[in-house]
């Protein structure tokens, strides 16, 4: 099996990095609630900005958060993101959405790791089984609630998340952790080095995740075992410079039925130059391979090609122009079964786009934004994606934003081709051969204030309105999907932060979502929720950290998320807490306690039960 000389490697690596390892400074633990303000985003307007000026409803994951909050995988640490509903299926599943309709094929997020789009066109979502990174090597993660679609295209219509990994500067010399707990064991190991001209890192990384129990106490059968290794060189200077970086997985869940194996690798490079004069160049090609059988379902073999270009212009008077373009290429091969079928079983799908955006300075402190995307797919031609953003700043500690946008999610090889069961009559489902894009339109009035040297806080009210949204119609040759609903989601988001003193702070946030959606005159939907909707009306987070002199932290987190009706998800709350110790700079000792409120619960449902759980890290470094 793939997936165990993988996991061979990883165990190998980490061997080999156990003689020690360097702990990276704490990426940005240290700094105040002002100068974190100040951070540099870059998924907003695709060019870096000071996140106390970004005019969007965006939250920032630092890597320190990352290590403080114990996460071991990339679901888990978006936990983090207030703005974000994370709903954990089983060992190895997620369900994660901003802004509502959330499932396991969730469908209008969209999911950049390191400028990569990682989601399928097999049903516009990503597989959260199948992505991941080495959580000691990220940066920071960049999650946007609300429509990106003018610069990141179609299925940006709920929000976008850009995971951000360090360069390879950044991580020199070896680092390596062991974790072992009652529901999880991983072993990760990295090295970087020096090359000429630039630098170099490894990395390995492998996990083993027990089954879960369903409601009643039955085993689900789900244990899951997972390796990664990959590599990134960065070379030139800040003025030009190329990155070449890669991954390759695999791994296998067990599942009732059958076991599902999953495996891909990745290979992206990406070339900028800066002239110095406010114009940039920046070329980025990556092709990506992943392979994943449900055995007795189907099996899929997909191969991605993706080339995209970006030129920002030196600023014109009031003017800051940034244009770019784009193609990219899918092969999707299925091999199908009685069970289900995707016709035709291969397909070829591509994509095109060219946007344009001009950032207007009206008068000092005030901006506004104009923006437009057209792209062309291959199943329903071109789209057209526009947005405009107002952006003031009454003073240099405060933001008021507003924005108008039209976003699209295009149709998927779940839309149009799928078919159930595998031969006809088609009598669970007969494919949407007449599906089109979903389509919302969106208005956002959003603040940002640093109230005071140790209190800052973001509020956002939104208000998106649907058409074309999916159901499932009756027909003669069997259920079909349509666009037969829409409607609209309406809410507010907060959060904020409190630096009661240097050695302790509280993050917390919370979300409200009110929606309402309606079928079309004439139409009808045969699933048991409209659209097959399935959000709490309201979830809160709240995270405290500690450092208790200069070698103890202790840090806790509480999420909750209201009742999902009609799935059998009553309302819950989570506690986690974790106590960290640090007897030299370069080894920590970390204990882990998750769930301690309830000795179970769900999080979706059909889904397993989660109980309390208990994990010790060590992680050392040279």
């Amino acid at each position: 099996m793939r997936y165990r000389v993988l996991a061979s490697l990883c165990l190998w690596s980490a061997a080999a990095g156990a003689q020690g390892i360097t702990l990276a400074a704490r990426d940005l633990a240290d700094l105040s609630l002002e100068q974190l303000a100040n951070v540099a985003v870059s998924s907003v307007s695709r060019r870096e900005e000071p996140l106390s000026r970004a005019p969007a409803s965006i939250y920032v994951i630092t890597g320190d958060d990352i290590r403080r909050s114990g996460a071991t995988s990339l679901p888990e640490a978006l936990r983090l993101a207030p703005n974000l509903q994370v709903a954990r299926v089983d060992s190895s599943q997620y369900a994660i959405t901003a802004r509502g309709f959330n499932s396991t094929t969730a469908n209008k997020l969209l999911v950049l790791i390191d400028g990569r789009t990682v989601y399928t066109p097999l049903f516009s979502g990503t597989f959260w089984d199948a992505q991941d990174v080495l959580l000691e090597d990220v940066a920071r993660i960049e999650v946007i609630s609300g429509p990106g679609a003018t610069l990141w295209g179609a299925n940006a219509v709920n929000g976008v998340i850009n995971v951000i990994t360090k360069s390879a500067e950044g991580t020199q010399g070896t680092l390596a952790s062991l974790g072992a707990g009652s529901q999880e064991r991983q072993v990760v190991a990295r090295h970087g080095g020096a090359l000429e001209g630039g630098h170099y890192r490894l990395y390995a990384k492998a996990a083993k995740r027990d089954e879960t129990s369903l409601p009643g106490g039955a085993s689900n059968r789900d244990q899951a075992d997972r390796a990664q290794v990959g590599f990134r060189a960065d070379w030139g200077s800040p003025a030009e410079g190329f990155t070449l970086q890669g991954d390759l997985y695999g791994g296998e869940i067990d599942q009732a039925a059958q076991p599902r194996e999953i495996d891909g690798l990745n290979v992206l490079g990406r070339w900028t130059r800066d002239y110095g004069d406010g114009s940039a160049l920046r070329v980025q090609a990556y092709f990506d391979h992943t392979h994943r059988e449900h055995r007795g379902v189907f099996k899929e073999n997909l191969d991605s090609y993706d080339l995209q270009a970006q030129h920002a212009l030196k600023r014109y008077g009031r003017h800051r122009l940034l244009w770019g373009l784009g193609v990219r290429h899918h092969d999707d091969k299925i091999e199908n079964s009685a069970a289900l079928a995707f016709m035709p079983a291969q397909r070829t799908l591509n994509e095109a786009h060219v946007f344009v955006q001009d950032e207007v300075s009206l008068r000092p402190g005030l901006d506004l934004t104009l923006g437009a995307k057209a792209e062309r797919n291959t199943y329903t031609g071109n789209e057209f994606l526009p947005n405009a953003r107002l952006a003031w700043q009454p003073t240099a500690n405060q933001l008021l934003w507003s924005a108008v946008s039209r976003a699209v999610r295009a149709p998927a090889r779940l839309d149009r081709d799928l078919f159930a069961p595998g031969n006809p009559p088609f009598t669970q489902l007969a494919g949407g051969p007449e599906f089109q894009s979903e389509v919302s339109r969106v208005f956002e009035l959003g603040y940002r204030a640093q109230a005071a040297q140790n209190l800052s806080f973001t509020i956002t009210g939104f208000h998106h309105q649907h058409e074309n949204l999916r159901t499932l119609s009756p027909s003669p040759a069997g259920p079909v999907i349509a666009n037969g609903l829409e409607g609209r989601t309406t809410g507010i988001e907060a959060w904020g932060a409190w630096r009661g003193a240097d050695w302790w702070r509280i993050e917390a946030g919370a979300v409200r979502l009110d929606q309402s959606l309606k079928l079309k005159p004439g139409a009808t939907d045969l699933q048991a929720q409209p659209g097959g909707v399935a959000d709490p009306e309201s979830w809160g987070k709240l995270r405290a950290a500690f450092d208790l002199g200069t070698s103890r932290e202790l840090d806790f987190m509480v999420r909750y998320y209201g009742e999902i009706e009609g799935r059998s998800v009553p309302s819950y709350a989570a506690l986690d807490a974790r106590l960290a110790w640090h007897p030299r700079r370069n080894l920590e000792v970390s204990i882990l306690l998750e769930n301690l409120l309830e000795a179970r619960h769900v999080e979706w449902s059909p889904g397993a039960e989660f109980e309390r759980a208990a994990s010790l890290k060590l992680r050392i470094g040279l």
